[in-house]
């Protein structure tokens, strides 16, 4: 059974999205001997995990899948997997959560092509605004699934979810340099499929050096 080092996770009911991480120390600690014990088959040690993590995955996933059931569908599922995958988890300078969170990711995959649904995620609110705002939402939607899906979810992490491109790093298992390339890739690729769809940002034009 699990120790009582383990004790004090509280008790969950539903999910909620969750960006903050717990790096403290004790919660480290903890972690680390949880993983310990989850690969010897302790139940217990793998309900630790769950509690301590299932609000990040979530959060992610629910990024990805953009609805909130399949997300919490696909979380169970992660930590499902959990306990027969994490005997493949190895530190080795990576963190438990960026790994897990890169299982989340394959999973989500997993799941939207199982369902033939394209992850996008709302950046507008279609019910405020003008017809023009709303058009617009279904412009950047569009545009947003047009992208390639490693760009997508970079963007959608960073202008959604607000993650750092260090956070982003370590949630998907890249190096920061790479978040940082499809960032960028990923926001020019927008910004055309925008002037494409005629529904790019409005710019005040400079003034002609050759008009007096």
């Amino acid at each position: 059974m699990i120790t009582e080092s383990l004790a004090g996770a509280p008790e969950t009911i539903g999910f909620r999205s969750r960006t903050s991480i717990d790096d403290s120390p004790v919660t480290q600690r903890r972690t680390r001997l949880a993983v310990a014990r989850a690969k010897e088959g302790d139940r217990e040690a793998v309900r630790f995990l769950y509690v301590t993590y299932s609000h990040n995955v979530y959060g992610f996933v629910r990024s990805i899948v953009r609805d909130d059931h399949e997300a919490e569908d696909v979380t169970q599922h992660v930590f499902a997997k959990l306990m027969t995958a994490i005997i493949k988890y190895d530190e080795r300078g990576v963190p438990f959560l960026a790994w897990l969170l890169r299982l989340a990711r394959n999973l989500a995959i997993d799941h939207l092509r199982a369902n033939r649904l394209t992850p996008v995620e709302e950046v507008l609110n279609p019910d405020a605004g003008s017809n023009t705002d709303f058009e617009q939402t279904h412009a950047v939607r569009a545009a947003l699934e047009s992208l390639p899906q490693e760009q997508r979810e970079v963007v959608i992490l960073r202008h959604v979810m607000g993650y750092t491109p260090g956070e982003i790093a370590g949630r998907t298992g890249r190096t920061e340099s790479s978040i940082h390339g499809l960032h960028h890739r990923g926001r020019r690729a927008l910004q055309r499929e925008l002037v494409r769809l005629d529904s790019a940002p409005c710019t005040r034009p400079a003034p002609d050096p050759l008009v007096a």
